[in-house]
């Protein structure tokens, strides 16, 4: 089951510093563009991935062409993209060692999600850390 208690979502957020964000946009109207404004604004170190953006620079980071191109480790993945790729998504994560995967509101696929908690990942599913932490900040649980 994915992490649904307040406290366990804002543990995560707290002790996250980098993150992968899938699907990542140049396009200042596209959600995953303005989730990754927001989490750099937070202080979190975020490494956008997007094939056909690779090598380019997005809001001043390097774009990847996958999470295993990332030179670091990474603490999180932020799935922007449709659900249907979410088991190639968590056998990607599982390799790179990546110990959480959030999924974006409406991102869900249940198989994916058994098969990253099986490999011991954590998983926020249907949530986005932009809703999540000011909501846990107002709630005295979570800040950065």
């Amino acid at each position: 089951m994915p992490l649904t208690e307040d406290r366990d979502i804002a543990r995560i957020l707290a002790t996250t510093r980098t993150i992968a964000l899938l699907g990542a946009s140049h396009k200042p109207q596209r959600p995953s563009h303005r989730v990754m404004r927001f989490l750099l604004a937070q202080g979190y170190q975020v490494y956008p991935v997007n094939p056909g953006l690779a090598g380019q620079e997005l809001l001043g980071c390097r774009v990847y062409p996958d999470l295993a191109a990332i030179p670091v480790k990474i603490d999180m993945v932020d799935v922007f993209r449709q659900s249907k790729f979410l088991p190639q998504i968590v056998s990607e994560a599982v390799n790179a060692g990546i110990g959480v995967i959030w999924t974006q509101l409406g991102v869900m696929h249940a198989e994916a999600i058994a098969a990253a908690e099986t490999a011991g990942m954590s998983v926020v599913a249907d949530r986005c850390p932009a809703i999540e932490l000011p909501r846990l900040e107002k709630l005295g649980l979570c800040c950065r």
